[in-house]
């Protein structure tokens, strides 16, 4: 993934975090899960100010949206002249490892508190869904072992 990107997203945390009112403690579940929601929602909205982003030359990241605690990331791919079928069989496995390797890497601190990343790709000329990841902390405890 872009370092140019990762930084925006890590600059963009920092951003809306700094601007959220903490307490010490410990937060009954209802509120900790309406806070994660809060999050989610203002991070979402901080990267799509600085939307589309150009990710690499075949990649870019289109939207970033929050359904509850999940973050939903859409990136559009341009294929080529490769079919959506194609991109679908060969590419699946190898992307979501990466993925899944990356976000529990850049995103480790939102895992931990129960805010989950969907990564969702869909072909950049006929909008067709190729991939969607979804990641949870619990993915990256599996990858570990």
């Amino acid at each position: 993934m872009n370092k140019i990107f990762l930084i925006l997203i890590s600059l963009s945390i920092a951003l809306v975090a700094s601007d959220i009112p903490t307490r010490t403690g410990t937060f009954p579940q209802k509120e900790m899960k309406a806070q994660n929601k809060e999050i989610a929602r203002l991070v979402a909205k901080e990267i799509s100010s600085t939307l589309p982003q150009t990710i690499d030359k075949l990649t870019t990241l289109a939207s970033v949206k929050n359904k509850d605690t999940t973050l939903i990331y859409t990136f559009e791919i341009n294929t080529g002249a490769k079919s959506d079928e194609a991109i679908k069989k060969e590419d699946r496995t190898r992307m979501k490892q990466a993925v899944t390797a990356g976000i529990c890497q850049s995103s480790k601190k939102f895992l931990e508190a129960g805010i989950d990343t969907s990564y969702v790709y869909v072909n950049a000329k006929t909008k067709v869904r190729l991939f969607q990841f979804d990641i949870t902390q619990k993915d990256c405890i599996s990858n570990l072992n």
